[in-house]
């Protein structure tokens, strides 16, 4: 998912350079949004492997 919001970030910095605002905004936007949900999994992930680790020991 980290990859497709550097994709998306990529994308909207080309559009950008180009002059098409309006797909660089909406390209920045997705990537913005991939990349918090990306952090809210990567967080949610850590939380069970520490309760999973706890629960085994």
């Amino acid at each position: 998912m980290l990859g497709w919001a550097l994709g998306f970030f990529i994308l909207a910095l080309i559009a950008a350079l180009f002059g098409f605002g309006g797909i660089a905004s909406a390209s920045a936007g997705i990537a913005q949004i991939l990349f918090f949900i990306f952090l809210v999994l990567l967080a949610i992930s850590l939380i069970a492997h520490l309760f999973r680790g706890a629960a085994r020991r």
